[in-house]
Parts: structure tokens; C-alpha cells; sequence
């Protein structure tokens, strides 16, 4: 399988894509821990079919010391034992937000409240713009139809 666009070499996208990863190196840089960031882009990325997001974050993860058993069961993390309450708030909030056409309002005050027993306005300002970026980069790679299972880690770090 073939991309359909190479989104790093024309010049509108080369100028735009410069400055959407110069948001994800802030947000890498953010207050948000690093374990939480990974496990949400992974989950939003799941929730939208983003093989090459999917790839790309599970090995970046595992390059990072996350262990496999908690990268395997983000998809089910409500029936999983082997994440913290934060990690668990963070997950609710990034579904809620990345499914928000289907939540009927986008994240609810019983899951927001959650998450702020967790994070600080920082941390929770870093998962919000996490989650908004992870969806705008699910779309991008989605509708560009970038193939998955080449990517090595740390290349966009």
C-alpha cells in the first residue's frame, strides 16, 4: 500500500506540518507524564482506525520501557488491573473527547471531574491538546492512507 500524499514534501504541507510538530514537541514537553501520553494517543488512535498512529505509538511506548501487557489491553482498559486511576481518568477523558459526535456533547462533568482529581490545569490543558492532536493526526494519516508497520522509534521525536 501506497500514501496517497506524501504530507512531508509539498510546499503548503511542508509549511503547515512544520508547525503541527513543533505542537506535539510541546506537548511531548508538557507536565503531562510521558506514560500517560503515550497510552492516550495509542487509545485515540485506536478508536480511530490509525494503523500507522497505532505503530508508530506502540513502539515509541515500548522504546520508552512501557510493558507490553498494558499496551496490549488500552483497548479494554475498564476490565484491566494494570492501570492507575489517573492513567484510567485520562483514558475516559480521551474517549469521550475523541468520540464526541457520539457522546452527545463531548466530555461529560463526571469525567472531567475525575480527570482534575488527577491533574493539575497544566497537565489537563496538555491532555485536552493531546487529544486534539492526536484526532487532527489520525485524520491526516487516515485520509492521506499512510501504511503502517515501518515506522522506527523516535523518528519524530
Amino acid at each position: 500500500m501506497d500514501a496517497r500524499l506524501n504530507l512531508f514534501t509539498g510546499p503548503t504541507a511542508g509549511k503547515a506540518l512544520k508547525h503541527f510538530m513543533a505542537a506535539g514537541k510541546a506537548i511531548k514537553e508538557s507536565p503531562l507524564p510521558a506514560a500517560t501520553q503515550e497510552l492516550v494517543a495509542l487509545r485515540v488512535s485506536q478508536i480511530n482506525g490509525c494503523a500507522f498512529c497505532i505503530d508508530m505509538h506502540t513502539k515509541d511506548a515500548t522504546a520508552a520501557g512501557e510493558s507490553p501487557v498494558r499496551l496490549h489491553l488500552v483497548a479494554a482498559w475498564r476490565e484491566a488491573t494494570v492501570f492507575t486511576d489517573a492513567e484510567r481518568a485520562a483514558l475516559e477523558v480521551a474517549e469521550e473527547g475523541t468520540r464526541i459526535a457520539d457522546a452527545a456533547g463531548g466530555v461529560g462533568d463526571e469525567v472531567w471531574a475525575a480527570a482534575a482529581k488527577h491533574y493539575d490545569e497544566e497537565q489537563l490543558t496538555a491532555l485536552v491538546v493531546l487529544i486534539a492532536f492526536m484526532n487532527t493526526a489520525n485524520r491526516l494519516n487516515i485520509i492521506a492512507q499512510q501504511p503502517a508497520g515501518d515506522y522506527e522509534p523516535g523518528r519524530f521525536h
